[in-house]
């Protein structure tokens, strides 16, 4: 369970309330696993902030945690995410480069449809450096290399279309237009107004994986 607050008293109340529904179900919290991320304000760390308790006892203040397999940072940074999908990776192309050596080439692009190609909360990545993310295309791009024993010098997007593979940016822009179409269909109010408003993040990031760089300088201006 994740609690979103925008002020610390906001969020004492929330945590009131859940205590009380957990005591009406015989339930009781496990304050050891729970924890406590303030979120930085354009660049602002408050390192002043007032206790937070659940069950009695406070809750730990952490820089990052994992949820669902997300890394979620106190400066909303997606580089730490990004290196936890590069490392995946390349533990599943090593697998299927290790074990299924012998196979046709036709079995070896069907596996890494399936094992390379997940990209994991993809379509949330908006702050993060060319650096890390550059990490992960060229881990993408190597993992197929060696799988269908291609030199690396080879051109990426000519392996990818002649095998009719998708490259990295066409997965990232499938992803970014399969969670924009889910939110507009989604009946929830936050998150139609999340897609109503163009200047936010999501939406000027997700434009940019589709629109060109004279597109993406009108958007930022």
């Amino acid at each position: 369970m994740v609690l979103l607050s925008p002020s610390i008293g906001a969020l004492r109340h929330l945590l009131e309330i859940c205590e009380r529904y957990a005591v009406a179900q015989g339930l009781k919290y496990n304050a050891k696993k729970s924890e406590l991320l303030v979120f930085r304000s354009r660049g602002k760390c408050y390192s002043n902030v007032p206790q937070v308790t659940i069950s009695g006892t406070p809750l730990n203040r952490v820089t990052q945690f994992k949820y669902l397999g997300h890394w979620v940072t106190e400066d909303l940074n997606d580089d730490l995410d990004i290196e936890r999908e590069r490392r995946a990776l390349a533990i599943r192309s090593n697998m299927l480069i290790r074990r299924f050596a012998r196979c046709s080439k036709k079995v070896k692009m069907t596996l890494f449809r399936a094992y390379c190609q997940s990209f994991y909360t993809c379509s949330l990545w908006v702050s993060y450096t060319q650096r890390t993310y550059n990490a992960l295309r060229v881990q993408y791009n190597n993992a197929f290399r060696m799988l269908v024993g291609l030199p690396r010098s080879c051109s990426a997007s000519g392996m990818f279309a002649k095998a009719r593979i998708d490259g990295f940016h066409a997965i990232i822009r499938k992803r970014c237009a399969s969670i924009l179409r889910r939110m507009r269909d989604s009946s929830h109010s936050m998150l139609s107004t999340l897609c109503g408003r163009w200047d936010c993040p999501w939406m000027r990031h997700w434009i940019e994986r589709h629109a060109s760089a004279d597109v993406s300088y009108i958007l930022r201006g």
